[in-house]
């Protein structure tokens, strides 16, 4: 790994799928003088993703892949990567799940989970939560392994679980602490390194 020292901010890879909110804050943070990382490429799963504006937005180099043939693209990717020198990957809401091979890159992969794990991997997070009547859900940035939403956790917030919360209200709630974990599980990251 490459380690962060001074002005070398490390190359970063974002993949996205959706709005790209996770993918917006992560830009302001990389803009700041104390953060350890420069976004270098985006990498989207689909072509209606809404987050493809910050690439415009803030130029930078964008690619889509839609994953008709997983490997090939997943080898794509993984060229396109060393080519760009990329150290970290963070996933922001990317909807495809890695092959084993893919996560043998060289650098970290983190990503973001909306609920507090090892509890509620997966999809329909929210919904589960409120069906189980928790008082507590939050999220959580992770290193991604062999097992979906299984790695090594990083960090993570709490967040109450209201009575009048529906997945909707309780998603919104999330995605804003989101926004700010993501940045401190990198600083964290960095800090330990």
């Amino acid at each position: 790994m490459k380690k962060f020292l001074g002005s070398n901010k490390l190359k970063t890879a974002v993949f996205i799928s959706g709005t790209g909110s996770n993918l917006k804050s992560l830009i302001k943070f990389s803009l700041k003088k104390k953060s350890p990382i420069k976004i270098n490429f985006i990498i989207s799963s689909s072509s209606k993703a809404n987050g493809l504006k910050y690439a415009i937005k803030f130029k930078i180099k964008r690619k889509i892949f839609d994953y008709k043939n997983k490997q090939k693209d997943e080898d794509l990717i993984l060229k396109q990567l060393k080519k760009k020198d990329i150290g970290l990957i963070c996933l922001a809401g990317y909807m495809k799940i890695l092959s084993n091979n893919f996560i043998k890159f060289n650098g970290i992969i983190l990503n973001i989970h909306p609920s507090l794990l090892p509890n509620y991997k997966g999809l329909n997070t929210h919904e589960r939560v409120i069906q189980n009547k928790e008082k507590f859900s939050g999220c959580t940035v992770h290193f991604v392994s062999s097992k979906l939403d299984s790695g090594k956790i990083v960090l993570q917030k709490k967040v109450r679980v209201n009575k009048t919360d529906t997945p909707k209200k309780l998603s919104k709630k999330i995605l804003k602490q989101e926004h700010i974990l993501y940045p401190q599980a990198i600083m964290k990251l960095f800090a330990n390194l």
